[in-house]
């Protein structure tokens, strides 16, 4: 069930990339970088409040080993009173806003946007129990659905000349679709308000995941209110385009498997050493995609940009070219949230969140100085010196050494910095300067990059690991999406068919590899002698 649950999020996550990749193409061609840059500066407050169920009580569902009728019902009744407090409140900062940000426009927008937080509060305890039920079909499928009619609805206005109007309209049928989904998939219904035991302790730990949500949100969205108060939002729209490129790949592949391995790991926090196994393998699945996909794209950067948006967003490529390096540690630096989550240590997590915010806003205030270029090699920067501490941090409580982190990552990461000065030291020598405008020149040199890459990269990871087992367990993630099996739909949360373990159908991670022939089975070993 792990293994098929992770198949269908990875689906999604591919699906959701490739539909936002196909958006980006054609509203970048309909809109102005300042369209973008204005509905930006209102989603970078307006996201906080949306998630203010999403990251909380998703994960105080999926974690509780047992939740009945009544506490789901408190759950979705909080969280809906809440959200509803919450886009009120949000609708009346909207004047405050527009002169902070010296623009009259942003009020109306706002109002607007404050509907999507209405409407998400009505679907956080749904789609959290499909989770909990291993249903990672269904609401990866409600997912898709839901951004593609986002993605319609915005392209039908932008065509029509409806401008910013048409991103505002999107948003809100984002929101508005997966509410409707998750009420159509998930049987179950919320009852009255009632007193019931276990409300309390799920609310304390969904408050400790929703505070460290929200210094992460701080962490993220800091570079987003600098450039558009410091800079204004035209440079905000080049800015964000280069960003939202950035975090894509990361973002699908890290956030998009977290709650398949908070889901998996948390069946195995009683047996640390199968835990610190399967969390290897995790690593390393991580580390081989997140690694490989962080140089192509540093290598095919701007390329890539000028195919995708066109001509006018050059000076996104440019800013995309300086965040790609920072691609792979940032899908490595996700993972210390399955740790914390699924040893149920969301107070571990969130005193993390602190550090990570202090460390960041300082590298991006500095950053700030060399303008948007500079907040973009600051992110790169902050991801160089936190990645490693907060894998140290997170694994504590299961006395994980530092060394056994590294043992498995840096074959990857010496994988990918070899290839890309290669494939860039072998592409330079035989590019002619003469043809390196227009589309076909940009397509062709994608092709010929990402060919290049892929086989250097591939060749010297077999022979750093002196196996393909790393290749193997992703080829077997991608033979699951390929014939994997539709989901249970849920019933009334607390039924006996539940979720089940992970060693009852097999794991995400789980391969068979000689001991002697892998790096994550010799840091098992290893690990295992320490102890």
């Amino acid at each position: 069930m792990a293994t098929r649950g992770a198949a269908a999020t990875l689906f999604s996550g591919a699906s959701s990339v490739g539909i936002q990749l196909v958006s980006t193409m054609i509203l970048a061609r309909l809109l102005s970088p300042r369209d973008f840059g204005l509905i930006t500066i209102v989603t970078t407050f307006s996201l906080l409040l949306v998630n203010f169920g999403f990251n909380g009580f998703t994960e105080a569902i999926v974690h509780r080993e047992d939740i009945n009728h009544a506490q789901a019902s408190n759950l979705f009744w909080i969280n809906a009173v809440g959200s509803t407090i919450l886009a009120i409140g949000f609708a009346f900062t909207g004047p405050w806003m527009a002169r902070l940000f010296h623009d009259e426009r942003i009020a109306g927008v706002a109002v607007w946007i404050s509907l999507t937080i209405f409407v998400t509060g009505f679907s956080v305890i749904h789609l959290a129990l499909l989770k909990r039920a291993m249903s990672f079909s269904a609401a990866s499928a409600n997912d898709i659905v839901a951004r593609f009619i986002s993605v319609v609805v915005s392209i039908t206005l932008g065509w029509a000349g409806w401008g910013y109007w048409a991103l505002v309209a999107g948003a809100i049928a984002l929101a508005a679709s997966p509410c409707i989904g998750a009420w159509i998939l998930c049987t179950w219904r919320p009852g009255l308000p009632t007193r019931a035991k276990g409300t309390a302790s799920l609310l304390r730990y969904a408050t400790h995941t929703y505070a460290r949500f929200t210094t992460g949100y701080f962490t993220s969205n800091l570079d987003n209110f600098l450039v558009g108060w410091r800079l204004g939002p035209v440079q905000l729209g080049f800015y964000k385009k280069a960003y939202d490129l950035f975090v894509l790949p990361s973002s699908q592949l890290s956030l998009g498997m977290t709650i398949v391995a908070v889901s998996a790991l948390s069946r195995l926090q009683n047996d640390v050493e199968q835990y610190r196994r399967y969390l290897f393998r995790a690593l390393g699945v991580m580390a081989l995609i997140g690694m490989g996909i962080s140089g192509l794209l540093t290598l095919v950067g701007r390329d890539l940009v000028f195919v995708l948006l066109g001509p006018k967003w050059s000076e996104s490529g440019t800013l995309f070219t300086i965040f790609a390096p920072g691609i792979g540690l940032m899908a490595l630096y996700g993972t210390h949230v399955w740790i914390h989550l699924s040893l149920g240590h969301a107070d571990r997590w969130f005193r993390w969140g602190i550090i990570d915010l202090v460390v960041t806003t300082a590298f991006l205030c500095v950053g700030l100085h060399w303008k948007a270029q500079g907040i973009a090699l600051a992110w790169v920067l902050s991801y160089c010196v936190i990645t490693l501490p907060a894998l140290w941090y997170a694994t504590r409580p299961i006395h994980l050494r530092t060394g056994s982190i590294l043992n498995v990552l840096w074959r990857y990461i010496t994988a990918s910095l070899a290839s890309y000065l290669c494939a860039e030291s072998l592409i330079g020598r035989f590019q002619d300067p003469a043809n390196l405008h227009g589309p076909l020149s940009a397509i062709g040199m994608l092709l010929i990059s990402t060919l290049l890459f892929s086989a250097l990269y591939l060749f010297l990871v077999v022979i750093l690991h002196g196996s393909i087992a790393p290749i193997r367990q992703v080829m077997r993630l991608i033979q699951e999406v390929v014939s994997k099996r539709s989901g249970r739909t849920m019933g009334v949360p607390g039924a006996t068919e539940g979720p089940q373990s992970p060693q009852a159908d097999g794991s995400l991670f789980e391969e068979e590899m000689n001991s002697t022939e892998t790096a994550a089975s010799r840091a098992a070993m290893a690990e295992r002698e320490y102890l």
